[in-house]
């Protein structure tokens, strides 16, 4: 599977638990670090734990395992790490003290609609 397509899974996954805001940023051209950032918003520490907890589960049941995560302890900023997609999980507060969409603003950003 093309990080993009990955990437698109992940946004779906996340809109599945209710969390908002998600931007697709293409970091391909100005990184090394990974294909693709998914960021998100929720509402709540349950809330970012369950989309991470959901992300992980589906991955995991096709055989797609997270290589690095952080940030279960307090729940503001997790973070999974698919090696060429990094997926960032923010309570709203946290995502916007760390501002990171104007950090990456040079990356092609796609915005993930919710479906009706």
């Amino acid at each position: 599977m093309n990080s993009y397509k990955f990437a698109n899974e992940i946004a779906e996954l996340i809109l599945s638990k209710k969390g908002f805001n998600v931007k697709l940023f293409d970091v391909n051209e100005i990184s090394s670090v990974a294909d693709y950032f998914v960021l998100c918003s929720a509402d709540s520490d349950t809330q970012v734990k369950a989309i991470a907890d959901e992300i992980e589960d589906k991955l995991s049941e096709i055989g797609i395992k997270c290589f690095h995560k952080e940030g279960f302890e307090s729940l503001n900023w997790v973070i999974l790490d698919y090696f060429d997609v990094v997926v960032h999980i923010f309570r709203k507060s946290a995502r916007d003290y760390y501002n990171l969409d104007r950090l990456w603003a040079d990356a092609k950003i796609i915005s993930i609609e919710e479906k009706e």
